[in-house]
């Protein structure tokens, strides 16, 4: 039986676009308070070493210019940090491989010198930004095992079960949302920018507004499903204010696998949040007793493609509606 406690903490920030030393700067003082307050694991956002929505106006030439490897200089200052603080720590960055594609990758950069980068595998941001091609599940020192989905990759629920399936118990989730223009007539809206710019005259507006249908409420639409559904520990880290001309919601949280939010925040700023995962609520928790239930020879379906499929970049700005599968002959 899985045992004993995991602290961890999620943290949101307002990053500098195009200033990954300045981000930097501030991941290594909010990772050195999550560290003071006894986090093992610190999850920061996606993209959070650059900035995000600003990505989709550059040049692919930009892009090229501004992503490292995964052994560049950014990261693997994270990965000293982590060494120094003796504390496992994830941050997005925007990767180009040694054939020069990019990707919107998260690296987890464990004590020990142990790294873990996650290609997003639904990539929107900007069609020079290739999707990557597979899970990534890893083994901790805390004795869990840990998955990481970026953002849309949460979205599709195939992709959180599969992690699970592959034995992970505790979901890195990081993301830059709320407040996006969803095409969906009931999703998710923008936030007034002006209500991002009067927070400190009027805080009750902006935290009354990522409180709200466009913020905490879209994500409680979804959000703890994923944790129930398959008994997973999530840790949403988000990115939060003016992100080029949207205005990210924070609500970072902790999510135990029952779906019950163990710590949050609302602010309209900065915020380190830090929970105990309950390791001991796993083996019993609704979700992983519901996946023994499964029927595997059932779901050849999931594995077929039906002919509505859209790469990624399509599927997110598309306009048209779905259509809806048509029944069998008879």
């Amino acid at each position: 039986m899985t045992t004993g406690t995991l602290r961890a903490a999620v943290v949101q920030f307002e990053p500098v676009p195009d200033h990954p030393d300045a981000n930097l700067a501030i991941l290594r003082r909010l990772a050195t308070e999550a560290a003071g307050l006894g986090a093992q694991f610190v999850a920061f956002p996606e993209m959070c070493l650059l900035g995000y929505w600003h990505l989709r106006r550059q040049t692919g030439e930009r892009l090229q210019e501004l992503a490292e490897h995964a052994d560049g200089p950014h990261v693997s200052a994270v990965a000293e940090l982590a060494e120094e603080l003796g504390v496992g720590i994830g941050a997005g960055f925007l990767e180009a491989d040694a054939d020069g594609r990019l990707f919107n990758s998260y690296a987890v950069c464990l004590p020990g010198g142990a790294l873990h980068v996650h290609r997003k595998l639904h990539a929107f941001e900007h069609e020079a930004i290739s999707s990557g091609e597979g899970f990534t599940v890893f083994d901790t020192p805390w004795g869990v095992r840990m998955a990481i989905l970026i953002c849309w990759d949460n979205n599709l629920v195939e992709n959180v079960r599969a992690t699970a399936l592959l034995g992970a118990t505790v979901l890195v989730a990081p993301h830059q949302t709320g407040g996006t223009d969803s095409r969906s007539p009931h999703g998710m809206k923008p936030i007034p920018m002006d209500l991002w710019d009067r927070r400190a005259a009027d805080p009750l507006a902006i935290e009354q507004a990522f409180r709200g249908q466009n913020g905490r409420e879209w994500l409680l639409r979804w959000l703890p499903a994923r944790a129930h559904d398959n008994g997973l520990f999530v840790l949403f880290s988000n990115g939060v204010g003016r992100d080029d001309d949207e205005v990210r919601t924070g609500n970072s949280m902790i999510l135990d696998p029952y779906g019950r939010i163990v710590a949050e925040t609302w602010a309209a700023g900065e915020a380190v949040v830090v929970a105990d995962l309950d390791l001991e609520l796993l083996p019993l928790s609704t979700g992983r007793r519901w996946m023994r239930g499964r029927r595997p020879e059932l779901y050849d379906i999931l594995t077929e493609r039906s002919g509505t499929e859209l790469d990624p970049r399509a599927a997110r700005f598309s306009d048209e509606p779905v259509a809806l599968p048509e029944s069998p002959q008879a």
